[in-house]
């Protein structure tokens, strides 16, 4: 299991056009074949970022993912209106006191 961290910044005029895109297809990304959760977060300080939080079975399966009709049609959507370059972490959890 991964975890795959994204963080998107937006311009400030597409941060809401964005948010009501992300509830169109929030549930085909989080039903994904491999996918095992997603989150999205939004910055209390900065509310133009946002950070997507997701589970893998496998980065083979978030390879799936990106290769994928789904992500061929959201990614070129919401890329113009980035305002900063999008920055990607995939992580295996060394503790995790959630679970506690």
């Amino acid at each position: 299991m991964i975890t795959r961290i994204v963080k998107l910044e937006f311009q400030e005029d597409k941060i809401e056009e964005f948010l009501a895109f992300f509830d169109t297809i929030k549930h085909k990304v989080n039903r994904f074949p491999g996918c095992k959760g997603m989150k999205l977060y939004q910055d209390v300080n900065q509310p133009t970022i946002v950070m997507t939080y997701s589970h893998w079975e496998s980065q083979e399966d978030l390879n799936k993912y990106r290769d994928s009709e789904t992500f061929g049609a959201v990614w070129p959507k919401i890329k113009p209106w980035f305002d900063a370059k999008p920055e990607a972490w995939s992580v295996n959890a060394y503790f995790d006191g959630f679970s506690c």
